[in-house]
């Protein structure tokens, strides 16, 4: 299941910004952040995407959504300019951002590549 992140959840999800400089994802599995807007068409496109993939990797990658109109520090925090834009987080490693919208083939590369992650 996809869960939308508000700034809360966020930071105690993902990364507490009010109290640390460096970034250090907390969570114990990897992540995959979609920044997105309502508005936004290739978003839309890649909604139903998520979706599947949520199911398919459920218990192994956590999938997140952030509306960047409604959570705007956090798209300001990150600097996202154009949508969607991915948040990549592998555990215990850097995180990378992606712009654009994705095939269901780039991201279970993706998953596979950058997590180590297969279904």
């Amino acid at each position: 299941m996809i869960e939308h992140l508000t700034e809360e959840a966020f930071r105690e999800k993902i990364f507490d910004f009010t109290k640390d400089k460096e970034f250090k994802y907390k969570g114990t599995k990897p992540a995959l952040i979609d920044f997105y807007a309502q508005w936004c068409g290739p978003c839309k496109m890649v909604s139903p995407i998520l979706e599947e993939l949520a199911k398919e990797y459920e218990g192994k990658v956590d999938i997140y959504k952030i509306d960047t109109e409604k959570e705007q520090t956090l798209s300001s925090i990150f600097g996202i300019r154009s949508i969607p834009t991915f948040l990549i987080l592998p555990v215990g490693a850097d995180p990378q951002i992606a712009q654009g919208a994705m095939s269901k083939v780039q991201f279970e590369k993706l998953f596979k590549d950058v997590f180590n992650v297969d279904k």
